[in-house]
């Protein structure tokens, strides 16, 4: 059933990469709070929000790609002709899954670029494309799904952590440059987490999954709906003195 006076009731998002995994669990979360919800997603994103349409909330997908300019544009366009407005933005699409552990030295060019283009680039369209309809309301959120990795070091996903740590350079920068319009923007900060997309990779699993349980304060796996309450969190009126922020939700792997 659709929230009745949740916290974020009367609200619009986009959740980018919303079909599946911590996208579509921060998507859930958000219309559970009474947020009326555009789920984007390369492939997916159509059934993923008639899901929740069925659960009785508002939500429309939107195929797209975010490294298309002209993608982004029309999600939010979409978006906005759908629900009327625009106030929160969750960057959450990105390449990890799909990725295998290995020296830096065996990262081709092209693999490298896929995963900036993504997880940087992509983040960065996103933001440009929803800027002018956050300020239109006169203020809103941005929040950038990053990492815990570039905050400890992990070696051997150099590409993925050196995008995450430019993700954490993008929330900074751009929470400054943004303050004085009223748009607050920070980021979640995930450790390893058994989506389906990484369930679905055995070397992950396999390298991944026992040390980062181990690492952890507390020594339990970490899942998608971990990440909800921040997500809601960062978006909600409770947190309208915060920007520039990277919250970490990874167990107590790592103390910031």
């Amino acid at each position: 059933m659709a929230a009745q006076g949740g916290r974020l009731e009367g609200r619009s998002a986009i959740v980018t990469g919303g079909a599946m995994g911590i996208g579509r669990a921060i998507a859930d979360g958000l219309a559970n709070e009474g947020a009326a919800v555009a789920i984007v997603d390369v492939s997916g994103a159509e059934s993923a929000a008639e899901a929740l349409v069925e659960q009785g909330h508002r939500a429309v997908g939107i195929t797209a790609d975010v490294t298309n300019e002209d993608d982004t544009r029309r999600m939010v366009a979409e978006t906005i002709e759908a629900f009327g407005a625009l106030d929160v933005l969750v960057n959450n699409a990105g390449i990890y899954a799909s990725l295998n552990p290995g020296p830096f030295e065996d990262i081709d060019v092209d693999t490298w670029r896929k995963v900036f283009d993504v997880n940087v680039l992509g983040m960065f369209l996103c933001c440009k494309a929803a800027v002018r309809a956050l300020r239109e309301r006169g203020g809103g959120r941005i929040i950038n799904l990053a990492s815990g990795t570039p905050f400890k070091g992990v070696p051997y996903l150099l590409h993925y952590t050196s995008s995450k740590g430019a993700v954490v350079a993008l929330t900074r920068a751009l929470a400054k440059e943004l303050g004085g319009d009223g748009i607050l923007v920070n980021a979640i900060a995930p450790g390893f987490t058994l989506s389906d997309g990484v369930k679905a990779n055995p070397v992950q699993v396999e390298k991944l999954q026992e040390i980062s349980r181990n690492a952890r304060t507390l020594q339990r796996d970490q899942y998608p709906e971990d990440l909800v309450g921040a997500a809601v969190f960062f978006a909600s009126a409770e947190a309208s003195f915060i920007t520039g922020q990277s919250l970490l939700v990874d167990g107590g792997a790592y103390f910031n």
